[in-house]
């Protein structure tokens, strides 16, 4: 991972999905480069999902043009970037990073899921009693998450925990612009036939103090997507994300013990190309412009 030498760049960090450089002759900026890696149960996987980062790229520069009078963002230039990872590279705005995943919920899934049954609550938000997997929720919710290493899961906390990390005005702003972006995605999203069921969003300030928006936004990989047709309470629901490489490695097939120190087996063919036919739907769907491939 991030083994790619870019002239006038320095390699600094290599998440799950994103290398980032920083340029020689100046600390205000950072190139975000997008990977074709994919991740799962905590693993990086050994299968590349071809097109992924620029897929990925394109949608969140989309996005990013389509919220900007909600929050401003961090991408500076798409096009001067080095040649070798021009379509999955950006250079951004270099930000101080808030150390919480912030986490806008209209729907009943996931982790927010697995939690509502066990209290009724999601991140210490009481939600109705009677919902079941897939119900759209009374009204968006704001479901913090803190970040964890590499290899672990971040942890869902409560708005209070973060208010006392980060003081009440800021975990304030955090929350009011996380719900305004999920508000607008979601709508779009379903002018478009998809059903935006949450989305986790990143913010960093500049040295000002005002927030920025980071990362990717509102891509499959960060949010989920659900085909409005489709969607029926009560169980799991198709989506555009990973969902189908989580589905092969907990199956039988796979031969996979998630609870052993073993690292996932390759994904078969079949897999692979159908997750990236899931990650080209979603963006063709959601921009109505075929993806140029």
């Amino acid at each position: 991972m991030g083994d790619v030498l870019l002239p006038g760049y320095r390699h600094v960090y290599s998440g799950k999905v994103r290398d980032l450089y920083l340029p020689l002759d100046r600390d205000d900026r950072i190139l975000v480069v997008a990977s074709d890696r994919i991740s799962a149960f905590d693993h990086v996987l050994a299968s590349a999902i071809p097109e992924k980062g620029r897929i990925l790229t394109r949608l969140s520069l989309w996005w990013f043009e389509r919220v900007a009078d909600l929050a401003p963002h961090h991408v500076i230039s798409a096009d001067d970037v080095p040649a070798e990872v021009h379509g999955r590279a950006v250079l951004c705005e270099r930000l101080a990073m808030h150390p919480v995943e912030c986490v806008a919920r209209g729907y009943l899934a996931g982790s927010g899921l697995a939690e509502y049954r066990l209290g009724g609550a999601v991140c210490g938000v009481a939600l109705p009693p009677g919902l079941v997997e897939g119900s759209r929720l009374p009204e968006p919710v704001f479901t913090p998450a803190s970040k964890a290493p590499q290899g672990h899961h971040d942890e869902n906390v409560t708005y209070e925990v973060v208010a006392g990390r980060l003081g009440p005005q800021l975990a304030a702003e955090l929350r009011r612009l996380t719900l305004e972006v999920y508000t607008r995605g979601e709508r779009v999203a379903r002018d478009r036939g998809l059903l935006l069921a949450d989305t986790k969003l990143e913010f960093g300030s500049r040295p000002d103090g005002s927030l920025v928006l980071a990362d990717e936004l509102l891509t499959p990989d960060s949010s989920r997507y659900w085909p409005a047709d489709e969607w029926r309470p009560g169980g799991p629901q198709r989506s555009y994300d990973k969902q189908s490489v989580r589905d092969w490695l907990a199956s039988p097939t796979s031969g996979w013990d998630r609870t052993s120190d073993t690292p996932p087996p390759p994904l078969p063919d079949e897999v692979v190309e159908r997750t990236r036919e899931g990650y080209v739907e979603a963006y063709e769907r959601l921009t109505g412009a075929p993806w140029p491939g």
